[in-house]
C-alpha cells in the first residue's frame, strides 16, 4: 500500500511505454517514488522527469531473467497487453501468452521474492485485468485471455499460505475502456484512470475496480467472493 509519507519506494511498471504506462509513470515520478519501467519496444530508452528512472528490455518467456531487476521492486503493476482482433490461431496463443501467462509468471517470481525478503515492509503486485474477465469486449481473444488471467490472480490470492500473506498484498485492478492506441474509442482517459489506479490503492481492498459501467461494481466482488468461497471449500474437505 502507498503511504504517501513515505515516497522512497521504487515501482515496476510493465508496459510503461503504453499510453497507461506512462500517465502511470509520470504520476509516480511526480511524487518522488523511483520508476523502473519494463517494455519490450526498442525506442522507448529515453529518461527524463516523466520517463522511468531506468528502462528495463524484456521478452515474453523470459521473464525469469528480470529476477535481479524485481528485487528492487517494492511495489510492481503489470500493465502490459495486447488486443488483436485476428482470427488467426497465433493472435489466440500471443493473447493467452502476453496478457495471461506472462503476468502469472511475473506474479509467481515476485511472489519468490517477496518470500526471502527481508524487509519489514511487504512487496506489492497490482495485476491490470479487464471487464473483459467477464463481461464481452468485442474481441473473443482478448476476453479468453483476460479471463484466464482473472482466474490465475483469484486462485493465487485466495490459495496464498500465511507465510506469504505476511510479505506480499496482491491487488487486482479492474479497469473499463480506455483511450489508447489499442482502443482509440475507449470513453475514460489514461491519466484519469492513473489517478484513480493511485488514489484507490491506499484503500485495504484487494479489487479495485475503475470503470463507467455499474454492472462492473456488482458482478466483480460477486464472482471473487464465489472463488473464495469454491477455494475455502475444496481445501476444507480435501483429502
Amino acid at each position: 500500500m502507498i503511504n504517501s509519507a513515505i515516497n522512497n519506494k521504487t515501482i515496476g511498471i510493465t508496459g510503461a511505454s503504453g499510453a497507461l504506462g506512462k500517465e502511470l509513470t509520470k504520476l509516480f515520478r511526480q511524487k518522488g517514488y523511483r520508476v523502473i519501467g519494463f517494455t519490450h519496444s526498442k525506442t522507448d530508452s529515453e529518461t527524463n522527469l516523466e520517463s522511468p528512472n531506468e528502462w528495463i528490455k524484456w521478452e515474453c518467456g523470459k521473464e525469469s531473467r528480470l529476477k535481479k531487476h524485481l528485487k528492487q521492486v517494492d511495489i510492481l503493476i503489470l500493465n502490459h497487453g495486447i488486443y488483436n482482433l485476428s482470427r488467426e490461431n497465433s493472435n489466440f496463443e500471443n493473447s493467452i501468452e502476453i496478457n495471461a501467462l506472462s503476468k502469472f509468471k511475473f506474479i509467481n517470481l515476485f511472489e519468490d521474492i517477496a518470500l526471502n525478503n527481508n524487509s519489514s515492509l511487504k512487496k506489492e503486485v497490482w495485476i491490470n485485468t479487464s471487464e473483459a474477465e467477464i463481461l464481452p469486449a468485442l474481441n473473443p481473444s482478448y476476453e479468453i485471455s483476460k479471463s484466464l488471467i482473472g482466474q490465475l490472480v483469484s486462485f493465487k490470492k485466495n490459495l496464498l499460505n500465511k507465510d506469504i500473506k505476511n510479505k506480499l498484498i496482491i491487488k487486482k485492478i479492474i479497469l473499463g475502456p480506455f483511450k489508447s492506441e489499442l482502443n482509440p474509442i475507449g470513453i475514460m482517459s489514461p491519466k484519469f484512470v492513473s489517478k484513480k489506479i493511485f488514489n484507490l490503492a491506499n484503500s485495504k481492498n484487494y479489487l479495485i475496480i475503475i470503470s463507467p459501467n455499474p454492472l462492473s461494481y456488482l458482478l466483480f466482488p460477486i464472482k471473487e467472493f464465489f472463488n473464495f468461497l469454491y477455494c475455502r471449500i475444496i481445501y476444507k474437505y480435501k483429502p
